[in-house]
């Protein structure tokens, strides 16, 4: 597969050609269901594009039921800003339900595979993005990152995946699941690919309210050859898988050998985090799913009066998963429960917030495992609480509002990719793009 800087340089008579052996290729590969569809939105480079952006005149349902024929009114702001660039979306990618999983197996259209090992989950919820770059079926792909949903699959089927700092990017388009977590993200083969990408889509936008108003460029100033201070987080790894802790240990050999100081550094446990998480994301969600009535828009089932015809919608449109955390977001913000809970979870999120300023008074870059494993098998993740677990290390991220980058270190005896994420501070994405292409390069040199 080309890269996306190649693809750039391409003519439009070579961009259409090879448009049409990536169509043919997807479709010999559509067991693995990376792609809900695959339609050319224009003649730009193709770029797959994750089921809840919405794309002007496509159908986008976040993979639910209930948004069965809904037709996207209007382009994202990232959508917008690639065709200004010269990309254009080539395909809807599938993805867990509303972006709520971590496997892609809450999708209405079916679980996306992972290209390395059919028997196991590419990750969630960019699933298919991330199934999509990994399988060589896309050039580079969007997705969305509400507490790993970006980082985790691109760990799992051995591509990068960046979460750039809240803010950075426009949510002006991009179906909402927790509004103070989420952000849009390049999913790319490569570190190069992933700061071309975020250049294009993280200009400043006035449409989105949140949005941090920068325009400051990350690839005019890429430099590998940077020394930087990294933080190593050694107990913090200690419940990691081996697999987890040798490319670990890989990483920090190599970023010694790329000439960056290694410091010891601690974070406080992170159940704290997956407790604080959860309460915010579903609390949020429950408000933000509120909208989906069967009323103004998507899927509707006809009750015998208003109050019927909105029970019935959301019951039969939600998945299970949607449904468990619309329950917990309810609860979390009921009369007798907000204090006990809502409130101390956002007392909780400043503690990381400080915890990782903190810690970055003294480094430029934390090194952190993405996943307490490689890619499970289909049913290993069978309890919800299993599934809440494997996120453990990327939330703390957006609950901070911090960007970080996930890139592939090595395999591991059975041919599985291990991933691992570099953090940096708030606004700071240059040094974490100089940081994982010094780490990617010398990895690739020893491999």
């Amino acid at each position: 597969m080309i890269t996306l800087k190649q693809a750039l340089e391409l003519s439009q008579e070579e961009l259409q050609e090879f448009k049409q052996q990536l169509a043919a290729k997807i479709e010999q590969n559509k067991e693995l269901n990376a792609y809900i569809d695959v339609q050319d939105f224009g003649a730009g480079v193709p770029i797959a594009i994750k089921d809840n952006i919405q794309v002007k005149n496509w159908s986008v349902t976040a993979a639910s039921k209930i948004l069965q024929g809904y037709i996207a009114p209007y382009n994202a702001t990232v959508v917008a800003k690639m065709l200004e660039a010269g990309l254009s979306p080539f395909g809807r990618t599938n993805m867990d339900e509303f972006a709520m999983g971590s496997t892609t197996e809450t999708s209405f259209y079916g679980k996306t595979l992972n290209p390395h090992n059919q028997e196991h989950v590419p990750g969630g919820s960019s699933g298919g993005s991330a199934a999509a770059v990994g399988a060589g079926l896309a050039i580079a792909a969007l997705g969305s990152d509400t507490g790993g949903s970006i980082r985790q699959p691109a760990a799992y089927c051995g591509i990068v995946g960046m979460k750039p700092t809240y803010g950075r990017v426009s949510r002006y388009g991009l179906g909402a699941y927790a509004s103070s977590l989420d952000q849009i993200g390049p999913m790319t083969q490569n570190v190069e690919d992933a700061a071309i990408l975020y250049d294009i889509i993280s200009e400043s936008d006035p449409k989105d309210s949140t949005n941090a108003q920068k325009d400051d460029k990350v690839v005019p100033n890429l430099d590998p050859s940077r020394k930087l201070k990294i933080a190593v987080l050694p107990k913090y790894i200690e419940n990691a898988s081996k697999d987890v802790q040798d490319a670990y240990a890989k990483a920090v050999n190599a970023l010694q050998a790329a000439g960056h100081e290694i410091v010891e550094k601690e974070l406080m446990d992170a159940k704290y985090d997956i407790s604080a998480y959860y309460i915010t994301a579903t609390a949020e969600a429950t408000t933000n799913l509120a909208r989906y009535d069967g009323i103004r828009y998507g899927n509707r089932v006809v009750g015998k009066n208003l109050e019927e015809t909105f029970i019935k919608t959301r019951s039969e449109g939600f998945g299970d998963e949607v449904k468990r955390r619309i329950l917990l977001g309810n609860f979390v913000l009921s009369n007798g429960y907000y204090e006990a809970y809502y409130v101390k979870a956002q007392k909780t999120r400043h503690i990381i917030k400080d915890e990782y300023a903190k810690v970055f008074e003294e480094v430029d870059l934390i090194l952190s495992p993405v996943a307490p494993s490689v890619a499970p098998k289909f049913g290993e993740l069978a309890n919800p609480m299993d599934m809440y677990l494997s996120d453990i290390y990327t939330i703390s991220v957006n609950l901070a509002g911090l960007p970080a980058i996930s890139l592939p270190i090595m395999k591991n005896g059975e041919g599985m990719p291990v991933g691992l994420q570099l953090i940096a501070k708030a606004y700071d994405e240059q040094t974490l793009f100089d940081g994982a292409l010094s780490l990617e390069k010398e990895v690739a040199s020893n491999n």
